[in-house]
């Protein structure tokens, strides 16, 4: 990765202005944010809020079905969770990958995992406003494309985080996110059966 001081326009700032840069796909600010200790907190917390959102986003279908108390938290608790594992497990597959093109056409040290799960984190920036799903019939369309947003952002994540060629970002980026989004979407679809399988009150 190219050593480079911190712009001194996101040194100090906090959550806000981490959510400001990541969603307007600041190059800089994502090569810049493992240099910066505070922004790995950050970007946990933009992780942990997307996944609340993501749970608000699905809860009014379990809350329709009036579900029981206790389906209406697993639900929630599984969709939350969902978010939270996919991100580690796209960081990993990334890592994986960023490793062997190092290897294989430099010598430069690749970054370590903990080093790419802040601006991957990062960029989950779009997920915070999962929430908006809960409006009537534009729900999926806003689900699609918060998620083509994150997409982007991961992109430029990994192209400043690996020092890679944009096509190079796009293509590993892509290769878990199509998989996720089909198991995220899985997910969604088990929670209506959740509510047939005896869950529901009369």
């Amino acid at each position: 990765m190219r050593q480079k001081l911190p712009d001194p326009a996101v040194q100090t700032g906090g959550l806000n202005t981490a959510l400001r840069h990541a969603l307007t796909l600041n190059a800089d600010f994502y090569e810049d944010s493992n240099h910066l200790p505070h922004h790995r907190r950050i970007a946990l917390t933009i992780v942990f809020l997307a996944s609340i959102s993501h749970a608000l986003g699905g809860i009014i279908i379990l809350l329709v079905g009036r579900v029981t108390l206790p389906l209406l938290l697993l639900g929630t608790t599984i969709s939350a969770l969902s978010i939270i594992a996919g991100y580690y497990l796209w960081t990993f597959t990334i890592w994986q990958i960023g490793r062997q093109i190092h290897r294989q056409w430099d010598t430069r040290r690749p970054p370590t995992y903990t080093e790419l799960l802040t601006p991957i984190g990062l960029a989950y920036a779009p997920q915070v406003f999962n929430f908006l799903t809960l409006i009537p019939l534009l729900g999926r369309a806003i689900e699609l494309g918060l998620a083509a947003w994150s997409l982007l952002a991961v992109i430029v994540a990994v192209r400043q985080g690996l020092d890679i060629k944009t096509g190079q970002a796009m293509l590993i980026s892509l290769l878990f996110w199509l998989p996720l989004q089909i198991a995220i979407g899985v997910i969604q679809s088990l929670q209506p059966a959740l509510m047939q399988s005896g869950g529901s009150t009369p």
